[in-house]
């Protein structure tokens, strides 16, 4: 999992949306939409995301098209304090790193 989270959010530049778009799954499931409102990044940049993040385990999707849902993976649930390491040596900053684990 380390390998893959330095890949997708420590040395991509992409990371820094990755990170806050896993952050805003880890407070409350959502949707593309909802992610995108939140967050306010363009749908299709959420969607390309996503797409990554699910395809590398660390984000599961419930559902159908429009519907679907996101959640973290329990590979990505196991591994936290991975990720905080690689935001912590990226040294990413997007405002929410130190959620309350």
């Amino acid at each position: 999992m380390r390998r893959v989270l330095w890949w997708l959010i420590g040395s991509s530049r992409g990371g820094e949306n990755r990170l806050r778009i896993i952050h805003a799954i880890e407070e409350q499931p959502r949707n593309t939409n909802q992610l995108s409102e939140d967050l306010d990044l363009n749908y299709k940049t959420v969607e390309h995301h996503l797409g990554r993040l699910v395809e590398h385990g660390v984000l599961l999707a419930n559902g159908d098209e429009y519907g679907t849902m996101y959640f973290l993976s329990d590979r990505l649930e196991a591994n936290l304090d991975v990720l905080d390491e690689v935001v912590a040596a990226a040294e990413l900053d997007v405002g929410n790193e130190d959620t309350a684990r």
